[in-house]
């Protein structure tokens, strides 16, 4: 949102960059509180009750809950904007980043009755799959912030390997579908004029 960028479509309303500032500061606000901040506070209460053993969710089974847990936060995110919000009176991509969130979380759940995906690899897979679809639609876009994103999410995943917490397989598949998935939502998510 701080970095500059110019749209591919003649409107200034898809680029994040000349979106509002008082509208930036809150669009960020709600994305902490229903991606970090009350899921950090649901995990720490099923952590408190013993649903969970530990916060790391390392017991496969053990992840379940707090998966739905974050697919009930990413799709209220995604409706309070959708329904406060009509198409159009936003950029497609606050729209389309929860709602990729949604999918890759219900993707994730299924998978993890065979393997335990990385759920480390998949929130930086998000977050390289939305700057590589958002970076499309733009006619200049700081490539950098990609360059960026592919050796965060390279660290996260070598850290995810070094401490013995999934297997290649694990983190390679999950940081892959996020990407996969997140870039698809937010690219094909319509744009529409306000």
């Amino acid at each position: 949102m701080y970095i500059p960028s110019e749209p591919k479509i003649t409107y200034y309303f898809e680029s994040l960059y000349y979106f509002p500032s008082e509208a930036k500061s809150a669009i960020l606000y709600m994305f902490f509180i229903f991606s970090a901040l009350a899921p950090g506070l649901s995990f720490y209460l099923l952590r408190k009750r013993n649903v969970i053993s530990t916060i790391d969710m390392e017991n496969q089974q053990e992840r379940n809950i707090p998966m739905f847990i974050m697919l009930a936060y990413c799709l209220l995110l995604y409706l309070l904007f959708k329904f406060k919000f009509q198409d159009g009176q936003l950029p497609k991509y606050i729209y389309a980043l929860p709602l990729a969130g949604v999918f890759v979380t219900v993707i994730f759940t299924f998978i993890n009755r065979w393997i335990k995906i990385s759920l480390h690899g998949g929130g930086a897979g998000i977050l390289t799959g939305f700057l590589f679809a958002y970076a499309l639609d733009q006619l200049y876009f700081n490539f950098t912030m990609l360059i960026f994103a592919v050796i965060a999410s390279g660290l996260t995943i070598a850290a995810r390997l070094y401490l013995n917490k999934h297997t290649p397989r694990e983190v390679y598949t999950g940081w892959s579908l996020a990407v996969l998935i997140t870039f698809l939502v937010n690219y094909l998510y319509p744009v529409y004029s306000v």
